[in-house]
């Protein structure tokens, strides 16, 4: 067994989660995972299709992006997975995709309301949505940039209580303590999204939830007095 293979293994698995729970067409999206005990992130490689994606093919790379196991190019996104890695030391998975909903909030710039108590039992606020990037961003080096837009975003934000993200006019992240954390946390993101844009459709004038219900499903699952599912 190589030295990777343990981490190759769960990003593989974690990527063919894209597809299964339909996150993404075609190649639209990645996953990876960080070692840093190793100083090594794991990295689904670029343009290959789920259907012929291998563990083999899984490309790790050291924290400046330089391949050290692999003989595939890594993801056009490995710059802006290492500036989160970097800026947010507690997390160890990150997932990227187009997921149609949570997408069509990106493209439309605006944070995600929090309407009902789906989204209250992941967190407390608004998914929050980057500035637009500006022209200066996009000619230098776009993927870096689109890290720093996050971090930004995240300037009074804990990113272990707010655990996505909406890009403007690109797409969504998402992350965790692990790979498998970092996919439950996109689909979480797909889903509310879906439900928001279902809610204004029904009725445009929803109101936000009020803070009493938000605060008592967030805290019934997070938190020292949390009571939710089982010990």
């Amino acid at each position: 067994m190589g030295k990777y293979e343990d981490l190759k293994e769960r990003v593989y698995v974690a990527n063919m989660q894209i597809p299964a729970h339909r996150l993404a067409v075609f190649t639209w999206g990645n996953v990876s995972a960080i070692d840093r005990e190793r100083g090594v992130m794991a990295i689904k490689p670029s343009g290959v299709p789920y259907d012929k994606l291998t563990p083999a093919d899984i490309v790790v790379t050291d924290m400046d992006g330089k391949v050290v196991d692999g003989t595939l190019r890594p993801s056009s996104d490995t710059n802006t997975h290492l500036v989160l890695y970097k800026a947010f030391e507690e997390i160890g998975g990150i997932i990227h995709t187009h997921s149609t909903y949570a997408t069509a909030w990106s493209q439309a710039c605006r944070p995600l309301p929090i309407y009902g108590t789906t989204h209250a039992d992941h967190l407390a606020v608004d998914i929050p949505c980057t500035a637009v990037m500006r022209d200066d961003q996009i000619e230098n080096d776009y993927e870096t940039e689109t890290g720093n837009q996050i971090v930004e975003t995240f300037a009074n934000l804990s990113p272990h209580e707010v655990e996505m993200v909406l890009v403007a006019c690109h797409g969504p992240f998402a992350w965790g303590k692990d790979e498998s954390k970092a996919v439950y946390n996109g689909v979480v993101l797909e889903e509310v999204a879906k439900m928001a844009i279902l809610t204004e459709q029904l009725n445009p004038e929803t109101p936000r939830l009020k803070k009493t219900l938000c605060d008592k499903h967030y805290l019934r699952k997070h938190g020292k007095n949390a009571y939710y599912g089982q010990n």
